[in-house]
Formats: C-alpha cells, sequence, structure tokens
C-alpha cells in the first residue's frame, strides 16, 4: 500500500478522499495549502501526491513546478480543467498522470495503480548507467542527472532528462514511439503529442528545430533517434 499526500482545499472532497484512500489500507495525509504541501513533501516520504491545481494560495501548475524543485515524487493532478493544451502543459511541467473532476474514488485508485507500477518499474530497473554518455558535444550523466551542451549545463524537466538520457544511450538508432511510452513513460499506449511535446522542449533547449535538427532527428512513421551534428 502507499503513502498519499491529499492536496484539496475542499473540505468535503477532502474528507470523502482520505476516507477511501484509507478504507484502501493506503496511509493518508492531507493539506489544503501549496505551500502546506510543500512543506510536508519536504519532511516526510510518499509514495504518491494528488494536488488540486485550485488551490487558495499559489496556482496549481506553480505549486507543481516547485514540487517538481524539491522531489521525483509521482504527482497525480486533480483538475477541473478539460482543455488539452492545458493538460499537454501540466505534463509538461512534470505532472506524471491527470484526472479531470469529478471523478470518482475508483478511477483514482486505478492510477494511482499505474504511477506507483511505472515508479517500481523505474526504480527496480537494475539502475542508470554507471558513467556519462556523450554524444558529439553533448554529455548526459545519468547518475548526476545532469546534462551538458558544449560544456553549458542544460536546465531540464526531470521527463526531459528521462527523454535524452534514454536517447543518448543508444546513439544513432532509431527508437520507436511505442518504445520510448513504454521505456521513459512506463506506459503501454498513449498520446503521440506528449512526446512532441517533449521533443519541441528538448530540441529549443539543444538549440534546434524539427525543422533544422542537430541531435534529435524525427523519422516520419518511424520514431526518433538521437546523433551528433555532421
Amino acid at each position: 500500500m502507499a503513502r498519499v499526500l491529499v492536496v484539496e482545499d475542499d473540505q468535503f472532497v477532502r474528507s470523502a478522499l482520505i476516507r477511501h484512500l484509507s478504507d484502501a489500507a493506503h496511509t493518508v495525509r492531507s493539506v489544503g495549502t501549496a505551500l502546506e504541501a510543500l512543506r510536508e513533501v519536504a519532511q516526510v516520504g510518499f509514495d504518491v501526491v494528488v494536488l488540486d491545481l485550485g488551490l487558495p494560495d499559489l496556482d496549481g501548475r506553480e505549486a507543481l513546478k516547485m514540487l517538481r524543485g524539491i522531489t521525483d515524487v509521482p504527482v497525480i493532478v486533480a483538475t477541473a480543467r478539460d482543455d488539452e493544451a492545458e493538460i499537454v502543459r501540466l505534463l509538461n511541467d512534470g505532472a506524471d498522470d491527470y484526472l479531470t473532476k469529478p471523478f470518482s474514488v475508483a478511477h483514482l485508485s486505478a492510477r494511482m495503480a499505474a504511477v506507483l507500477r511505472r515508479a517500481r518499474a523505474q526504480g527496480s530497473s537494475g539502475g542508470p548507467p554507471s558513467r556519462a554518455l556523450r554524444v558529439g558535444g553533448l554529455t548526459v550523466d545519468p547518475l548526476r542527472r545532469t546534462a551538458e551542451l558544449d560544456g553549458r549545463p542544460l536546465d531540464l524537466t526531470r521527463r526531459e532528462f528521462d527523454l535524452l538520457a534514454f536517447l543518448a544511450g543508444r546513439p544513432g538508432v532509431v527508437v520507436p514511439r511505442r518504445e520510448l511510452l513504454a521505456e521513459v513513460w512506463q506506459q503501454a499506449y498513449g498520446d503521440d503529442q506528449t512526446i512532441d511535446v517533449h521533443l519541441s522542449w528538448l530540441r529549443r533547449k539543444l538549440g534546434e528545430t524539427a525543422a533544422h535538427p542537430r541531435y534529435l532527428h524525427t523519422l516520419r512513421g518511424v520514431g526518433v533517434k538521437l546523433e551528433p551534428p555532421q
């Protein structure tokens, strides 16, 4: 069972989530503001965070970014916003999954089980490579979780780093999108747009575009490969 932090300012919803998650044998703590959530995460170890976006003290997206600055714990966003572009932004900001309100506790439990499986699979996969990966002027250190381009540190989100490290470990190899979803996102299936968004942000940080790639090359209908500039 999991240690869960519920971040929800609506007392009725909060009480219902605590009751049902506790009945499912999870250990549950709850707070009603973003600042309380950051304090809890910094002081207590959790397996998953359920984060409401409509918090009274801080916008949920900002809270998510701040959480990502201090922890890699899986975060499931609970939001009343069903705009696709907003959902993509949340995933890009570091959310592991999302639920659109209203949702059932059974639905939440299923999503929690999925993100926990992915997190445990990543933790038991034998660990990252023990040495830095170098592709042209790009250096990726999976153990330190740092990346540099021509000696300049790259400021990457958790998922951007995971994607770059996975591709850097297979230089010159075309990796199918299905494999990226399975290995980087730990999902058997998903939306290609999620991959496209992360590739777009990663290209921007590498100083390139899809039209003029240097390192990241997309083969339409096939997959993606990382190789040094020619």
